[in-house]
C-alpha cells in the first residue's frame, strides 16, 4: 500500500460557507451485481448526498483497496497509472465486498466566519472552543485534510453463513466507518450498528451524519454521536442508498503550514430488503 506523506501543499481558498461541508463518497454503478461482473466505482463530492464526479488529481489517491470474501486486493497502482483515475474493478466471487479509496492531504484556508460555520456543521465544537480560548476565533482557519471512503457491493445472493465477513473487517484507515451487521441480510425495521475507528481504535463522541437516497431525497440527515466504543445505531425503514459521514479534526503537526488537520470519512451502502430476503 502507498503510505500517506506530508508534503508542501498549494493553498486553496474557499470563499463561501456553503462550499465547506462537501462530502466525498464512493458510489458503485450498482450496489448488487452478478458474479463475474466488472463494476465502475464512482467517486463523488457534494452536499446532502447530491454530488458530481470528483475532479481531484489522480496523484492525490493513496489507496484503492478491494476486500473480497477471500482476501485483500490492492488496485492502487493500476488505478493511478494514467492521468485518469481507473476505478472499474472485477467482482468474481459471490459474497459481500468492501471497496476503499483514500487521498493524501490538501490545504484549505477559510475566513473566520466560514471556518466557524464549517466546524458547527461537522460537530467540531471542541475546535471552536479551543480557538476562542486562544483568542483565534476571528482569525482565518487553515487546515490540511484527507479523505477516506468505503462502500459495500453485494455480488450474487447474500449468504447468511458468510464467515469471511469481509464487509466488517477494518482496513486500518486513518478514520473508517465499519458495519457490525451486513445490510444485505437485514429486514425493514431492523437496526444497523456502525463503528467509527481511527487506525483501528474506537473514536468516541464523533458526530455521525446519515443521509438516505430513496423515497425521501430531501430529508435532512440523521445526526448521531458515537458512544465510548465508537458505535452508533439507527433503524433501516425503507429501501434506499445510504451515505454515512464523520470528520475527525486535531491540531496539525508543528512543521505544517496549517493549524488543523482533519480526516473526512464516509461509508455508502444500499438497503434493499426485497432483494435480500
Amino acid at each position: 500500500m502507498r503510505q500517506t506523506s506530508y508534503l508542501l501543499f498549494v493553498p486553496l481558498l474557499l470563499l463561501a460557507g456553503a462550499a465547506v461541508a462537501q462530502e466525498f463518497w464512493l458510489a458503485p454503478a450498482r450496489f448488487t451485481i452478478a458474479p463475474g461482473t466488472a463494476l465502475h466505482i464512482g467517486v463523488f463530492t457534494g452536499a446532502n448526498f447530491q454530488g458530481k464526479p470528483w475532479a481531484g488529481k489522480v496523484k492525490r489517491v493513496t489507496q484503492l483497496l478491494h476486500r473480497t470474501p477471500t482476501g485483500l486486493e490492492d488496485h492502487t497502482a493500476a488505478a493511478t497509472a494514467t492521468d485518469s483515475l481507473r476505478t472499474t474493478l472485477p467482482f468474481t466471487q459471490p459474497g459481500t465486498h468492501l471497496v476503499a479509496l483514500t487521498t493524501d492531504y490538501a490545504f484549505a484556508e477559510f475566513g473566520a466566519a466560514d471556518f466557524t460555520t464549517y466546524l458547527q456543521e461537522t460537530g467540531l465544537g471542541h475546535v471552536i472552543a479551543l480557538r476562542k480560548q486562544r483568542g483565534e476565533a476571528d482569525k482565518p482557519g487553515r487546515e490540511i485534510y484527507q479523505r477516506c471512503a468505503t462502500t459495500l457491493v453485494q455480488v450474487g445472493a447474500p449468504l447468511p453463513q458468510d464467515t469471511a465477513r469481509a464487509w466488517s473487517r477494518p482496513l486500518g484507515l486513518a478514520v473508517e466507518i465499519v458495519p457490525e451487521q451486513n445490510p444485505a441480510l437485514l429486514k425493514s425495521g431492523m437496526s444497523i450498528t456502525l463503528r467509527v475507528l481511527a487506525a483501528g481504535k474506537p473514536l468516541a463522541g464523533q458526530l455521525v451524519q446519515v443521509w438516505q437516497r430513496g423515497d425521501f431525497p430531501n430529508r435532512p440527515p440523521l445526526k448521531l454521536r458515537s458512544n465510548q466504543n465508537g458505535r452508533v445505531l439507527f433503524r433501516l425503514l425503507t429501501p434506499a442508498a445510504y451515505l454515512v459521514s464523520t470528520v475527525q479534526m486535531r491540531e496539525a503537526p508543528a512543521h505544517q503550514q496549517a493549524d488543523w488537520q482533519s480526516t473526512w470519512s464516509t461509508f455508502t451502502f444500499a438497503f434493499l430488503p426485497k432483494i435480500s430476503r
